[in-house]
């Protein structure tokens, strides 16, 4: 029992030595990477797919300042969906489809660079800029209802956060979850019958973002 209680008593002593015999290797640097980028962004909302794209520059090795366009569909969250006899979709009292198109310019601050390694780049984002809903009658076929689409004009943005993937100095990969919001000028958008028309706009989109970088 003597000897246990001794080991137990000069077991931490030994650990610490054991620590000193070998040195750390030294923490690597953060990867530099292009300061330029563009690519495409496919977007999945609450109303469908989308299909965007994307300017970036790096500022500093924290910030990143960008510009993005995009082109989705919106749907009012109101609208309950049926099928019919033959299964086309029903959607009762809908009066317009909306596509939804943001012009945004915002910033991208990097999270935890001296953290993570550079194989996963968290990053938050916001931006704002000028919006354009596209409406055409949804009882129109949907090619043809564009001769009769409206343009309605908003202000709006959207906060986000996602990370980039992997050291490629050319490829970019990422994925990134947004919430926009958008608020109408004017009379609004009226998307069902007997209901108010929407002045105040949001939704939320999961984006896979896929580019090049480069100097």
């Amino acid at each position: 029992m003597k000897r246990i209680l001794i080991l137990l008593l000069f077991m931490p002593l030994m650990i610490v030595n054991a620590q000193k015999i070998g040195e750390m290797a030294p923490e690597k640097p953060p990867e530099d990477f292009p300061d330029q980028a563009w690519g495409l962004d496919i977007l999945i909302g609450d109303g469908g797919f989308g299909l965007g794209t994307f300017y970036r520059h790096t500022i500093t090795s924290d910030f990143t300042g960008f510009a993005d366009f995009s082109i989705s569909e919106y749907k009012d969250n109101r609208e309950f969906e049926y099928y019919d006899y033959f299964g086309r979709p029903i959607v009762i009292g809908k009066e317009s489809r909306i596509l939804f198109l943001p012009v945004n310019f915002g910033v991208q601050y990097r999270l935890f660079k001296n953290i993570l390694t550079s194989n996963l780049r968290p990053y938050i984002s916001a931006a704002a800029g000028p919006n354009i809903f596209v409406t055409t009658p949804y009882f129109k076929e949907f090619f043809n209802s564009f001769a009769y689409a409206k343009a309605k004009y908003s202000l709006g943005g959207y906060i986000g956060f996602g990370a980039n993937f992997g050291i490629s100095k050319s490829n970019l990969v990422g994925i990134n979850v947004r919430y926009y919001y958008a608020h109408l000028f004017g009379d609004g958008i009226n998307t069902l019958s007997n209901t108010p028309p929407r002045k105040n706009i949001s939704s939320f989109y999961l984006t896979l973002t896929i580019g090049s970088m480069y100097d």
